[in-house]
């Protein structure tokens, strides 16, 4: 595990212990100032009260894990974005742009035996930080690759069933996802049957024209749904433009998923439906 240079959170709001990649014997009243300001550039983690958190700033939390279990999802967010196996529920190959605190990557390490996960993270320090957050080490079924997710998509070998896009820096949702090239790309990619789960978060000016064109891109095969808790939403999209959801028949998926998972699959698929038929998504990109 690398060795973290560690002092005391300096947020009067977010006690606990800071993490960071520096060498031993740095000024820690430096770091702490830069903290402090928005300054520091590079991503830590916090860790208070048995919970370990990835950012860049307080701004936006990258992810967190429970230390004494990292393979179970903490925020709503990252538990909604597992309802893609509500639709696909044994996907073969997952790709997943943004690695974060890793806390995905655990839970479909853990619970998905079967699928191949490919992980694209633009960012050397956040791969860095992937043993604090208990990421497994890369595997026949794993791999975590120092990459631009848009050209990673772009060169995959093979069709994607599952493609999660979790990107976001400082700013929030990444910059070089914003092109209508990008998310035309991902729907090729696709298997016939596959599906594109993205986050988005923060204000609407911030990810309005993603929307956009994920809507155009997959021509308005995309549900939404809301994540009140977190303040986020979360998209599906689906290569099949003529897939339509046999949401009665979903119950019974969702009871078995939840029965195995320990999500609340159930309250997944009314979310969506009730998304589906407010058009959320469409309402997100206006």
């Amino acid at each position: 595990m690398n060795t973290l240079f560690e002092i005391p959170s300096p947020f009067p709001d977010e006690p606990g212990t800071i993490r960071l990649l520096e060498p031993p014997g740095s000024d820690a009243e430096t770091l702490r100032a830069r903290l402090l300001d928005g300054s520091y550039g590079r991503p830590f983690v916090l860790e208070h009260g048995g919970l370990r958190a990835l950012h860049f700033s307080l701004g936006y939390v990258q992810s967190v894990v429970k230390v004494a279990d990292p393979c179970t999802l903490q925020l709503g967010y990252a538990q909604r974005m597992m309802a893609f196996l509500l639709f696909h529920p044994r996907p073969r190959r997952m790709v997943m742009i943004g690695l974060g605190g890793g806390s995905l990557v655990n839970f479909c390490h853990r619970h998905l035996p079967a699928t191949e996960l490919a992980v694209a993270e633009i960012d050397a320090d956040v791969i860095a930080l992937r043993e604090q957050f208990r990421v497994p080490p890369d595997d026949d079924r794993l791999r975590v690759v120092h990459a631009d997710g848009a050209q990673f998509v772009a060169v995959h070998p093979g069709r994607i069933d599952v493609l999660l896009v979790d990107a976001f820096g400082a700013d929030g949702l990444a910059e070089e996802l914003a092109s209508f090239e990008f998310y035309e790309q991902a729907r090729r990619r696709l298997s016939a049957n596959g599906v594109l789960v993205m986050n988005v978060a923060g204000g609407r000016e911030t990810y309005a024209r993603h929307v956009e064109r994920l809507l155009t891109a997959f021509d308005d095969a995309v549900i939404a749904m809301s994540v009140r808790e977190d303040g986020n939403y979360v998209l599906f999209a689906f290569r099949d433009v003529a897939f339509e959801p046999r949401w009665k028949f979903m119950r019974a998926i969702a009871l078995e998923l939840q029965k195995r998972l320990k999500l609340d699959f159930t309250a997944f698929a009314q979310q969506l439906e009730r998304g589906q038929t407010l058009r959320l998504a469409q309402r997100l990109s206006a």
